[in-house]
């Protein structure tokens, strides 16, 4: 079995090695715009020895945001700066990728640091939108129900998105379809009580994610990888569970999806969450086995040792660390020197890499 520092190819991407940066919302965006907070906090993991480098949640469109402050890709204007980070990222031996998301009825919410619960639309917020006109959880504001025609115009605004990824020369698409945000709101059936083509079965509920991605698949180039993020289970007695997941997964590796990163919950405001260390590691591991598509594990992953294992193991074939790279950005080049593997290190930085760790 590969180990963490052996290259991991997806199309004719060659990732370095088999650590991912996680997408994390840093709500510090006006109107959608990047700006140099996104140009250091991603290019500082790139610098760090990560083989692939996510953006955040970046909205297809304004009221797909999950705050006012959060990253877009709705216009054309926003391509100008994601294309100066991927630039840099890039050019320190990376690969970019950019996270497309539709916060679905989650959105319009204050950043976490200001408390949670809706923005009023004095203060710059909007009515978010989702399957049904069910709030997330109370304080949260009440969406507007979907039709049929808002639904397309949706899936548009994704391949548009992804056409703006492009331009701005990303290396991988991901599709967010988990942590109740629009996708998972769809999937599951606490949130979906819709009874058109949209809502009821499971064939009905996975409708949206699969248009998605065959949108975003129809634009993004054959070589190039496309990953799906899913919440694996709803933890919740009736939600979306893991055995609907292998199947989605299934259908999701016919339509061109390379990999699928491995979540769970965020759709149901009381559930019972069993955290710890590697927690949602077995869901990657059963999808990877039954569905037969590529997985990677994220989740309370902190230790050089613990990532390695789950990708000797079998269990996934990358991990994707999110808290642990806020903590260090370097954690990569750490985790190598534990390991006894000679990662490449920047240039401007070898006088204190191991000795004999080759250049970037």
């Amino acid at each position: 079995m590969p180990h963490l520092f052996e290259p991991l190819t997806l199309r004719r991407l060659r990732l370095a090695n088999r650590i991912l940066v996680s997408p994390m919302c840093q709500y510090s965006s006006v109107d959608g715009f990047a700006n140099d907070w996104h140009l250091v906090h991603l290019g500082s993991r790139a610098v760090g020895g990560a083989a692939l480098v996510f953006t955040e949640a970046a909205a297809v469109t304004a009221d797909g945001r999950i705050s006012p402050d959060d990253l877009g890709i709705w216009k054309d204007a926003h391509v100008h700066f994601l294309r100066r980070i991927v630039r840099f990222v890039r050019a320190v031996g990376a690969a970019a990728g950019a996270q497309l998301a539709h916060s679905g009825r989650k959105g319009s919410t204050k950043r976490p640091w200001f408390g949670q619960g809706r923005v009023d639309l004095a203060d710059g917020g909007w009515q978010p939108v989702g399957p049904t006109d069910e709030p997330f959880a109370d304080g949260y504001p009440v969406p507007h129900a979907l039709s049929t025609a808002e639904i397309a115009d949706i899936v548009a605004a994704y391949k548009r998105a992804a056409r703006r990824a492009l331009e701005a020369g990303f290396d991988v698409i991901e599709v967010h379809a988990a942590h109740g945000y629009l996708i998972h709101e769809f999937l599951s059936p606490l949130s979906n009580r819709r009874t058109d083509a949209y809502g009821g079965s499971f064939d009905n509920r996975m409708r949206l994610c699969l248009e998605v991605v065959d949108a975003v698949r129809g634009v993004w180039p054959d070589y190039q990888p496309v990953f799906v993020r899913i919440s694996c289970t709803d933890w919740t007695p009736g939600g979306w569970d893991i055995d609907e997941a292998v199947e989605l997964c299934r259908r999701l590796k016919d339509r061109g999806v390379d990999l699928v990163d491995c979540s769970s919950g965020g759709n149901v405001a009381a559930a019972t969450v069993p955290i710890g260390p590697g927690y949602q590691v077995p869901f990657a591991e059963r999808i990877r086995r039954e569905a037969g598509v590529l997985t990677g594990a994220v989740g309370m992953i902190t230790t050089a040792a613990q990532a390695d294992a789950i990708v000797t193991s079998g269990r996934a074939d990358c991990v994707l660390l999110a808290r642990e790279l806020l903590r260090d950005p370097y954690w990569p080049l750490r985790a190598a020197r534990e390991l006894g593997r000679l990662a490449p290190w920047p240039a401007q930085y070898l006088r204190a890499a191991p000795p004999g760790s080759p250049s970037r």
